[in-house]
């Protein structure tokens, strides 16, 4: 695994970030406003079928994929973050990267309507998808917000969960994005994060392609990066878990070569300090 802060910086891609954050926005626009569910260029395609199996290998239940409408489960996650969050009736939850909606809705049964849920999503086609899997969802409690996850629209100390699916990796920003995290979460609140970890580096083709760091792949840190990151927030109880099973699905993710051999999903979690 890659540990040092040498080998950190070599793995960085000379992509520029709003080169990336452009991209990453017309690739996921387009994805929200395609029919077919989880195609696109770095994910295999698939039917309803498999993508219910797909969704099952993330560590979903069968009884969580049947609750939620058609739409609103894309098949882009790498994990099941309200696994790792043991949600509460009435908490405020935050989604970072929301998509069309399936994390949120989820969670949103979970705190009940004395809890609020809020997504946030800086593709604009993603906003509109998940609102309109509200009313399909018939879900009260739950809202999107258009926004980047760098630069959160949402009050200081007003939320006590942070959720977020394999988003944080399409970041170049990422110690801004804990900060974000930090600022909005109330004393005490908690992280709940499944995103990909690396643990080898890539090849130099792989960091400077551009598609590679749009589809949750070349931007991933290492396990040792973003415990610093989030130690440097100030975040404690920090632990981030490989979920080595993952390799089963990431290896699904290219036709063309095992990523199984660089990344890895893991469980990300913190708490901000309780005052």
């Amino acid at each position: 695994m890659s540990n040092t802060t040498n080998s950190e910086h070599d793995n960085k891609s000379s992509i520029d970030a709003q080169t990336q954050r452009r991209a990453v926005r017309e690739r996921y626009g387009t994805i929200a406003t395609d029919e077919s569910s989880c195609c696109n260029d770095s994910l295999i395609c698939c039917d309803d079928t498999d993508l219910g199996d797909r969704t099952k290998q993330l560590g979903y239940t069968p009884d969580e994929i049947d609750s939620i409408s058609e739409g609103a489960n894309l098949g882009l996650g790498c994990g099941n973050p309200n696994a790792l969050a043991s949600l509460k009736v009435g908490e405020t939850v935050l989604d970072l990267g929301s998509g069309g909606g399936f994390d949120c809705f989820l969670a949103a049964a979970e705190v009940d309507e004395e809890g609020q849920v809020i997504g946030v999503d800086m593709t604009p086609e993603m906003i509109e998808r998940a609102r309109a899997n509200v009313e399909k969802n018939d879900v009260s409690n739950a809202e999107f917000r258009l926004g980047e996850i760098e630069h959160l629209p949402v009050a200081d100390d007003s939320v006590d969960v942070i959720i977020s699916n394999c988003v944080i990796n399409l970041s170049p920003d990422k110690p801004q994005v804990f900060r974000e995290a930090y600022r909005v979460l109330r004393p005490g609140g908690r992280l709940a994060i499944s995103d990909v970890v690396m643990t080898a580096q890539f090849p130099a083709e792989t960091r400077n392609d551009i598609e590679s760091l749009t589809g949750c792949i070349a931007g991933a840190a290492t396990i040792e990066s973003l415990q610093t990151m989030l130690a440097d927030t100030g975040f404690e109880d920090v632990h981030i878990t490989p979920k080595e099973e993952s390799d089963e699905f990431i290896r699904e993710w290219d036709d063309s070569r095992d990523l199984s051999e660089y990344i890895v999903s893991a469980a990300i979690e913190g708490r901000k300090p309780s005052q």
